[in-house]
């Protein structure tokens, strides 16, 4: 339990750090915008920045009427060899019931809602490599099975097109950012201990 609130403490410091950074160098400059690459149905996503997770894979759907019904996003935490799931999916679900991520040979333990805002409802959790492994290994279609306040169970689609190669790249990007060094501050005095 403690490594999940590292780790997702971790996540959202990190991301706002790096925005609030963003900010002091420039007061009316907005987030930094990643750098996006499409991989079929995903899209990989690096931000400008030094981060915990400096990447992820994004996948949203829509209903018809073109209102967004799920986010599904997941990073890669280089020093801890980890993986971190965002899912986002509308209001009015119970929340005690949680989400669970389905493949046609795979099924998740149930993911716990984190918060809900006007927004919806999210699942802001670390996941066992073995989740993002088992995932990719599935074809066709995946689904986050969520549960209405209605008592109601209502699977969400999302696709697996491109899923094992965009989380193939999106790893090997946060790799590399995290290997890169800050850039050294000139006349910076060395650290004492």
């Amino acid at each position: 339990m403690k490594l999940s609130r590292a780790l997702i403490g971790g996540l959202a410091f990190s991301v706002a750090g790096a925005w609030a950074a963003a900010a002091q160098d420039a007061p009316s400059a907005p987030p930094p915008k990643p750098d996006v690459k499409t991989v079929e149905d995903w899209q990989v996503r690096c931000y400008p920045v030094q981060a915990v997770a400096p990447c992820d894979m994004l996948q949203e759907q829509g209903d018809k009427s073109g209102r967004k019904v799920l986010s599904l996003s997941i990073s890669y935490i280089p020093s801890m060899d980890r993986h971190a799931i965002i899912v986002s999916v509308p209001l009015e679900v119970s929340l005690p019931k949680g989400v669970v991520l389905q493949t046609d040979s795979y099924t998740s333990p149930t993911l716990k809602y984190r918060m809900c805002t006007r927004d919806g409802c999210f699942v802001q959790a670390p996941v066992e490599n073995d989740l993002v492994a088992s995932v990719a290994k599935s074809t066709g279609a995946g689904r986050v099975i969520v549960v209405g306040d209605d008592g109601k169970t209502y699977p969400i689609s999302f696709s697996l097109k491109g899923f094992a190669q965009a989380h193939d790249d999106m790893v090997a990007q946060a790799k590399a950012k995290a290997t890169k060094q800050p850039p050294a501050q000139a006349g910076a005095a060395p650290a004492q201990h």
